[in-house]
């Protein structure tokens, strides 16, 4: 991790295109700016957290409703075959 000191209203460049601004420092709270392409991303870290872990049980229940299909066509299958 790279880490550097900034005082208010100094500001760190990322890729020639997003730049971040320290805007307000107070006891344990530091409000920044961003100014980047509409394109880009942002999110806070605890967001981006709860939006992987909200995917990654979207996709785990797709697995489990392709079980239950399988195991409804099997179901089917038995009693075709009675």
């Amino acid at each position: 991790m790279l880490v550097l000191s900034r005082k208010k209203g100094e500001s760190v460049i990322l890729q020639d295109n997003i730049e971040i601004t320290i805007l307000e420092v107070t006891a344990d709270t530091v409000k920044i700016g961003i100014n980047a392409p509409k394109d880009i991303e942002i999110l806070r870290k605890e967001i981006y957290t709860m939006v992987k872990e909200t995917n990654r049980e979207s996709a785990a229940s797709i697995t489990g409703l392709e079980q239950l299909q399988n195991q409804f066509k099997q179901i089917k299958k038995n009693s075709d075959e009675l």
